[in-house]
């Protein structure tokens, strides 16, 4: 077995991480991939030379370079509980599946932007999940597809979203309920915990850990900024900070979308 050795700058989120894992199913003879996300880094467990390896890595414009190659043992790594995997995927994509109906549904009752992005992302974070599961023991083939359909659903629903921001700016007078965007943001949030809490326990390497708290990290921030906006709905008498915060997480949605239309081709 050979050890490839990859430096990735542009690495450094679980989004990256799951981009690169389904662009190496397509490689035969890979046996274990081992993620280093703080340190921006790859390691590629593979039966043969792996020559096709490395214009692939670069193919993903993330900057990524092979460091080194070494030798090393077969039972040098662990191997995956997949049934394990499956059950932590499934109770994942149900707290964040619920949560996008939840916060879709509070979003349009209460006229907040922010809880209709938010519940986008939850979208989002759903599919990646979903694609997770249809990725255990699915055709490379088969899981391009679901992700090209789930990458344009995304794009189309923040496009919407953004049109409607544009609307409000425009001349719609819809003003947000302060209370309400506060209340659900606060159940997100205990949301996100419960999802990060689920991860680490079915992980056993410790980077894995790392990179569900990146990506929980990232919601987090979300929902808090979605808790600041209200209050300064509240202060400011005005619905700009809602659509301010809105618009920012529509982008990162489409952005997330982009790239999984990206990965599917």
């Amino acid at each position: 077995m050979k050890k490839l050795c990859y430096k990735i700058p542009g690495m450094d989120c679980p989004s990256e991480e799951r981009i690169i894992r389904m662009k190496m199913e397509e490689v035969p003879g890979v046996k274990h991939l081992e993620f280093d996300l703080d340190g921006r880094q790859l390691d590629v467990i593979h039966e043969g030379d792996g020559e096709e390896i490395t214009p692939l890595i670069e193919s993903l414009n993330m900057g990524g370079k092979l460091k080194s190659v070494s030798d090393v043992e077969v039972d040098a790594f662990e191997i995956e509980d997949l049934s394990r995997e499956r059950k932590m995927l499934w109770a994942v994509l149900i707290i964040n599946a619920a949560f996008f109906v939840g916060e879709m549904i509070a979003g349009l009752l209460s006229g907040s932007m922010g809880l209709v992005a938010d519940s986008l992302d939850m979208l989002a974070d759903a599919f990646v999940y979903g694609l997770s599961l249809w990725a255990v023991g699915a055709l490379v083939v088969r899981k391009k597809r679901v992700a090209a359909v789930s990458g344009y659903l995304q794009l189309a629903l923040a496009t919407m979203g953004l049109i409607e921001v544009i609307r409000r700016v425009t001349g719609a007078d819809i003003f947000p309920d302060f209370r309400a965007m506060i209340v659900v943001s606060i159940f997100a949030l205990a949301a996100n915990a419960t999802s990060l809490y689920l991860l680490q326990k079915s992980k056993s390497k410790g980077e894995h850990v790392k990179a569900s708290m990146i990506c929980t990290s990232n919601d987090v921030i979300i929902n808090t900024g979605i808790i600041i906006s209200a209050g300064l709905v509240y202060w400011t008498e005005s619905a700009i900070p809602d659509l301010v915060t809105g618009s920012i997480v529509f982008c990162l949605v489409v952005w997330g979308a982009i790239r999984i239309i990206k990965l599917s081709k």
